[in-house]
């Protein structure tokens, strides 16, 4: 056998071990990390507003060095300071404070990176809306007296659903890519996968509450899934204009914080839309 069939051999045994112990990695960082946003969200209150607050820092800290090259520069603390004042003014019940505090960090934000000479003012000013109007929103949906907190853990559920079935349905039946300049593992029967599992979301999510007819929220956590999947695309666009594989280290396995909740970043807003457009919240839709 030739030797460069046997080196070709061996490293494809590595990638693949490599890839099964990443897998673990990241199977054991969510079943750790999953019953975190769940609880916040059944006992809500002072509970879902800390966890809502930690990681909107977080995320911001990590925007703030994705674009500033790994470094927080004076437009990345501010980034930081904005967002943190935003989310806080809109825990502690001033959900248009917040989204006005964000608009005009937003504008601060740049304002300072202009006159730092950066090369990406616009970037850097979009993470303070990027970050702290969804969180905002989050805060903002889980007041709702009757359904609040049934919205949020349906809202997780979908997103984690189009998560996990993109990426089994996309790594078992691969096919075309869906942007092959944005995100190259990305494929068309994932996207698929994705829709698919969210849309069984929805129809369990309609049977444990006693919703009907539940064929309404099947199509509206079908569709949402395909907005979930073009929030993580967005997130792939930033990453490779500032050339870097992930937002940050922090969760093993994973990446950043803002690479596992770049698509709940887009939902949220979505199902806001969808409950301003209704008349009500998505639960109470007949």
């Amino acid at each position: 056998m030739p030797i460069s069939a046997v080196a070709s051999g061996v490293t494809g045994r590595r990638l693949a071990l490599a890839e099964a112990g990443s897998l673990r990695l990241r199977i054991l960082s969510a079943l750790l990390l999953a019953p975190l946003p769940l609880i916040a969200i059944w006992l809500g209150g002072p509970f879902l507003w800390t966890l809502t607050l930690l990681a909107a820092t977080l995320m911001a800290w990590e925007w703030g060095r994705l674009c500033g090259a790994g470094e927080l520069g004076p437009g990345g603390v501010t980034l930081i300071a904005s967002v943190v004042l935003a989310v806080a003014t809109a825990a502690l019940g001033g959900i248009l404070a917040g989204a006005a505090i964000a608009l005009i960090g937003a504008a601060v934000v740049c304002g300072v990176e202009l006159y730092q000479g950066r090369i990406a003012p616009r970037w850097m000013a979009a993470g303070c809306l990027w970050v702290a109007l969804p969180c905002i929103i989050l805060l903002w949906l889980a007041q709702a007296e009757s359904a609040g907190r049934v919205t949020l853990l349906w809202v997780f559920a979908i997103v984690w659903a189009t998560d996990i079935g993109a990426y089994a349905v996309g790594r078992l039946f691969g096919g075309p890519r869906l942007a092959p300049r944005w995100s190259p593992r990305k494929t068309w029967t994932g996207l698929l996968g994705g829709v698919a599992c969210a849309a069984i979301a929805g129809w369990l999510t309609a049977r444990v509450v006693g919703m009907g007819p539940i064929l309404p929220l099947v199509l509206v956590s079908a569709g949402l899934a395909i907005v979930e999947q073009f929030g993580d695309l967005a997130e792939s666009v930033a990453k490779r204009r500032f050339g870097v594989k992930d937002a940050s280290s922090l969760i093993p396995g994973h990446g950043g914080l803002l690479d596992r909740l770049d698509g709940l970043l887009a939902v949220i807003p979505a199902v806001a839309l969808l409950t301003w457009i209704g008349g009500g919240n998505v639960m109470t839709w007949r």
